[in-house]
């Protein structure tokens, strides 16, 4: 289980600029942030820290929380349906009744909204429609961020919950997607490449089963 932000980690977090997400802490601080996912360092000169899009989501979960808190102050809590970290569903995970419904749609749309800044901070043209390093190196999270922040519906962890599925393969710079019928996949691959991935369709030679191999784009 994740841990929940100290209230050292939430202050930090809330001190973010608002526009860059730009951290400023000691570099203890900031590490510990890093190795939550929470932040990250910019590889360019002054190496400066910068919220993820899990940063970003925790920094707002934070602020949530904050204006709902009683006037006795009380131990900051991660938001129970994502442990303090956004994750976006790839398909086939168990998922809480609890985090469906406009609440998800809200966090869902808040972390692409990250994603697209952490393009314009960190591609070397403040480009936004192609992914960052960050993505090329979390490739089936990303993948599937872009599809649920399109309204794609992920598979569920019960039998007969269609929808897409991201999956790992054994190329190091693209994921498999699935998806239960052909128009869905057809409509998997034009979002990816509407979000800056290049996606083809392809078939798997021992089950004959149609699948869109995906990739960043790099220009």
């Amino acid at each position: 289980m994740t841990r929940p932000l100290t209230a050292a980690q939430r202050r930090l977090i809330e001190a973010a600029d608002p526009g860059t997400g730009r951290l400023r802490g000691t570099e203890a601080q900031l590490t510990a942030l890093v190795k939550r996912g929470l932040a990250f360092r910019h590889p360019r000169p002054p190496h400066d820290h910068f919220l993820t899009p899990a940063g970003h989501r925790a920094r707002e979960a934070a602020q949530a929380q904050a204006q709902a808190e009683p006037s006795e102050p009380s131990e900051p809590q991660a938001p129970a349906s994502t442990g303090g970290v956004f994750a976006a569903r790839a398909g086939g995970e168990p998922v809480p009744r609890a985090a469906e419904g406009p609440a998800r749609t809200r966090e869902v749309r808040s972390a692409w909204q990250g994603m697209l800044e952490l393009r314009r901070m960190t591609n070397p043209d403040a480009s936004t429609d192609r992914p960052c390093a960050w993505e090329r190196t979390h490739l089936v999270q990303a993948a599937a961020l872009a599809l649920e922040a399109a309204g794609h519906r992920p598979a569920g962890a019960a039998e007969g919950e269609d929808g897409y599925r991201v999956r790992e393969t054994p190329q190091p710079d693209a994921v498999a997607v699935h998806a239960p019928d052909a128009p869905t996949l057809r409509a998997c691959v034009e979002t990816l490449e509407a979000s800056g991935w290049q996606a083809g369709e392809y078939t798997e030679p021992r089950t004959r089963r149609r699948y869109v191999l995906a990739s960043p784009r790099r220009v």
